[in-house]
């Protein structure tokens, strides 16, 4: 041996003997988590949703219940669990004997919390929503299930409010069937109504008292509403008719803490109603009865992450699967709402043709009757002026602001900066023209076409539009409420409130007068549900006035949806979009669905699609960056198509290929 080796070899006996040590604490520790992953005695297999939005994946994995977590990994838990490598979170959906996997299974990590947030009865409709909106479970239950607040998780939720005596109803005594319909509640039945709410209606208390009538019966409630001024009307509604604490308010203003205490009431069947906003289609009601959908054409019920759930269609699956109730009211009448109707899924609820005579007097006037010298017609003013001798007078413009765009005011010719040729408008009477793409003022702005100084506004926003008025009705207070300074009530004083449209401020009394502005505006989008969805915003505000009081709408009295307005028929028009749209194959009468992604993409999609029979296919057309293909199938079909879309999903997630957003029953293509 050299001088150089003795030392190594001095060290061989040290080496090993450190080796042997890290392999008796190795044996230790793999003895200490056998012990720890010991089954448990009774179902020791749980089936667990991983918190994973691929396609290929998305599906219930098996895992082992070790002995320590027997008690706390109950069906409904959050657990974290080890997945391709990394710790992820989960919801435990059932606990078992056995289990199909033939190999070992790998053990929970933990449990995050032994409460069980995750019912049954939402992670079967998280499945049957994946299903149809072709997306992945767990993006459902991200809307589903509200982040864990563990400060507030361990605090109890108060004790159950028994239920008050309750009155017989009252709000609903005009109403056809309305009788029947809420002594089924009562007692326990399941009826479906579509219910068309009449001018002067005031329908949080008629809202309130239905769920009453369920409540009454031993079952539970949930109302979603398009935001948080609705929730606000309907929360006071329902503490005015069941006295007490018996409900909740699901929305977002109140923060995490808040929201989590309110579900986990929900959840532990402390309250067994719920108001709240889209989200709150998915609160685990205990015992179920009945479910409620204001408004259903709002486009807030649209939900703007994947997979895209309308409210609608959440409301409608939990009431098929859970056996309840089902109640989708509004002004105004979606073709989606009356093909419930006619297909005998629901009955219609509706007041009688004298009642809505006696309610509201409805006209229409062409915008060209300009005689008192501004863009208000006579019949218009004359409304007005009639209005303020006897209460508040509402006045909707369509759009916000004070000059939304300006023309030339000798040759029409739209004005346009110097700087950029964008766009100009006026934020007010003292403020000159300012671009609205680059931000340039035209403080010396002449028209490039004729050379004219002077300038129109021939959109005129509700700023404009309240100078105009205050200058008319001189002495009379203009209130304004539209954007970030949207009023929710006025008092009964004689005042003009000028709102855009869904800033309406409700009237204590109601309005004396309602008019409608630039009627021709809200229908100049280029838009499927353009004339539906006019009608819906004229609806909604001319419902706002007191009994036997006038609406006037300025605008051309032959469109189909004025004469809707007029007659105060959103059933007739809704039967009439449904027959058009079925001879144009477009929803409800069709299935739709979009793919938007790259054109290579999508032309891989085209490739792998296996589309049921009949389907076509429209497109490719450049959206935005992208581009967009729109499949089209009839209406049985549209099943097999959001099949045929799932499978496409996985199939594209397990082979990694560039990802594309598929829209099932887009709100609009």
């Amino acid at each position: 041996m050299t001088q150089r080796e003795a030392p190594e070899a001095d060290m061989l006996p040290g080496l090993r003997a450190a080796v042997d040590d890290a392999r008796a604490k190795a044996a230790a520790t793999r003895r200490r988590k056998a012990a720890a992953w010991e089954p448990a005695a009774t179902d020791p297999v749980a089936r667990v949703l991983v918190d994973i939005a691929l396609a290929h994946l998305d599906r219930p994995f098996d895992y082992a219940v070790p002995a320590s977590m027997a008690d706390a990994a109950v069906p409904g838990a959050r657990v974290k669990v080890r997945f391709a490598g990394q710790d992820v979170d989960g919801f435990v959906v059932e606990r078992a004997s056995t289990s199909d996997h033939t190999g070992s299974l790998r053990p929970l990590r933990r449990v995050v919390s032994p409460e069980p947030v995750l019912a049954p009865e939402i992670a079967r409709l998280s499945q049957t929503l994946a299903r149809r909106y072709a997306g992945a479970r767990s993006d459902v239950l991200r809307l589903a299930v509200p982040p864990r607040h563990a400060t507030t998780e361990k605090v109890p939720s108060p004790a159950r409010t028994p239920a008050p005596l309750l009155a017989s109803p009252t709000t609903w005594s005009e109403v056809e069937h309305a009788g029947a319909f809420l002594r089924h509640l009562t007692t326990g039945g399941a009826p479906r109504a579509v219910w068309s709410a009449a001018p002067a209606d005031d329908w949080p208390a008629m809202v309130a008292e239905a769920v009453a009538a369920t409540y009454a019966g031993g079952r539970g409630a949930l109302v979603c509403v398009p935001d948080r001024r609705d929730v606000a009307r309907v929360d006071a509604a329902l503490t005015s008719v069941l006295p007490g604490h018996h409900h909740v308010c699901l929305t977002a203003d109140g923060g995490p803490a808040a929201r989590y205490r309110d579900f986990l009431a929900i959840s532990r069947g402390a309250r067994r109603i719920v108001v709240g906003t889209r989200s709150a289609g998915f609160a685990p009601v205990h015992d179920l009865g009945l479910v409620v959908l204001w408004d259903d054409g709002d486009d807030l019920h649209a939900e703007p992450r994947a997979p895209y759930p309308h409210t609608r269609e959440v409301l409608l699956a939990r009431a098929e699967q859970q056996g309840t109730a089902a109640l989708l009211g509004g002004v105004a009448r979606t073709p989606e709402a009356q093909q419930l109707v006619t297909t005998g899924w629901a009955h219609e609820l509706t007041v009688p043709r004298a009642v809505l005579r006696h309610r509201a007097r409805v006209e229409a006037v062409p915008a060209e009757d300009r005689s008192v010298g501004t863009r208000i017609p006579r019949a218009a003013y004359d409304a007005v002026r009639r209005g303020l001798t006897t209460g508040p007078v509402l006045v909707q413009t369509p759009r916000a602001g004070y000059a939304a765009s300006l023309a030339c005011d000798t040759c029409r010719a739209p004005a346009r900066c110097s700087a950029c040729t964008g766009p100009l408008a006026q934020a007010g009477p003292a403020q000159p023209p300012r671009c609205r793409w680059c931000g340039h003022d035209e403080a010396a702005w002449a028209c490039a076409t004729c050379g004219a100084r002077g300038l129109r506004a021939p959109v005129r926003g509700e700023a404009r539009t309240a100078e105009e008025l205050g200058r008319m009705f001189a002495g009379t207070t203009v209130r304004s409420s539209s954007g970030d300074r949207v009023l929710d009530r006025v008092g009964p004083a004689a005042d003009i409130v000028v709102a855009t449209v869904g800033a309406e401020p409700v009237a204590d009394e109601g309005y004396a007068a309602v008019v409608l502005l630039d009627t021709w505006l809200t229908l100049a989008r280029d838009d499927l549900r353009v004339a539906e969805e006019a009608l819906r915003r004229w609806l909604n505000a001319a419902a706002l006035v007191r009994t036997g009081g006038h609406v006037v709408a300025v605008g051309d009295p032959a469109h189909p949806a004025l004469q809707a307005l007029v007659r105060w028929d959103p059933a007739g028009f809704a039967r009439r979009e449904v027959d058009e749209r079925a001879q144009a194959h477009l929803p409800p009468a069709a299935r739709m669905a979009t793919v938007t992604g790259d054109l290579g993409a999508l032309d891989d999609v085209l490739h792998l699609l296996d589309l049921p029979q009949g389907a076509e296919v429209l497109g490719p057309v450049p959206v935005d960056e992208e581009h967009r293909v729109l499949l089209r199938v009839p209406a049985p079909a549209g099943e097999a198509l959001s099949h045929s879309l799932g499978d496409l999903q996985r199939l594209r997630s397990a082979r990694k290929l560039d990802p594309v957003r598929i829209q099932v029953d887009p709100l609009s293509i």
